[in-house]
């Protein structure tokens, strides 16, 4: 079973979710969930949603960046605790993003995604969460995945990725184990159905 990609008015897939089919042979890839904060004629930029970074956690990675956490914040907001770090692909893993609900914006350093999505990737926006001043909902990613001009629409085009719009329950949702087959529930696709060769069902 194929399915035509779900573009945006532009034609592009930013702000959607990527879903690996279950044919994916690269193993970095494997039952992932990516959501594309940027799609272009010049390639795509997205973080994988649901992969936890080995060996280290938000509060360690506060102290390697020598982040004092503050006071006790908004009491809504998530703690140092229920911060989870993922990583987010193979590209620059030294590198942290923050894909963010809309409600915390820095101006000069946020990139907005659609109305509900944003991405900030400054040590501001750990310094708010820190202190629990931070977005309401967050995902802390090490690294990205990345695609050159060109190169997702021919994965796609080979069946290599399934799409579908994002939502804010999903993304941020912290069982990590679910998001895969909820993400394709979303599409009414069953992991069982699906076929590795494109054109067949």
């Amino acid at each position: 079973m194929t399915r035509p990609p779900r573009k945006t008015a532009a034609g592009y897939l930013d702000g959607q979710l990527l879903i690996a089919m279950p044919s994916m042979t690269d193993k970095r890839f494997a039952r992932s969930v990516i959501y594309l904060c940027a799609h272009s004629a010049e390639g795509a930029m997205g973080l994988i949603i649901n992969q936890p970074a080995p060996h280290i956690s938000f509060a360690e990675l506060l102290d390697q960046l020598q982040i004092v956490p503050g006071g006790k914040g908004d009491a809504h907001k998530p703690s140092l605790e229920e911060t989870a770090v993922h990583l987010g692909g193979p590209v620059e893993t030294g590198r942290g993003f923050v894909l963010h609900s809309s409600d915390y914006v820095a101006i000069e350093s946020t990139m907005r995604i659609g109305d509900k999505f944003c991405l900030t990737a400054t040590v501001d926006i750990l310094k708010a969460m820190a202190n629990r001043t931070g977005p309401k909902r967050s995902l802390l990613a090490l690294g990205y995945a990345g695609w050159s001009p060109g190169q997702l629409e021919r994965e796609i085009q080979a069946n290599g990725w399934l799409n579908c719009p994002a939502d804010l329950d999903l993304v941020f949702d912290t069982d990590l184990d679910d998001k895969y087959d909820d993400a394709l529930s979303r599409l009414g696709v069953n992991p069982t159905h699906l076929v590795s060769d494109a054109g067949h069902a």
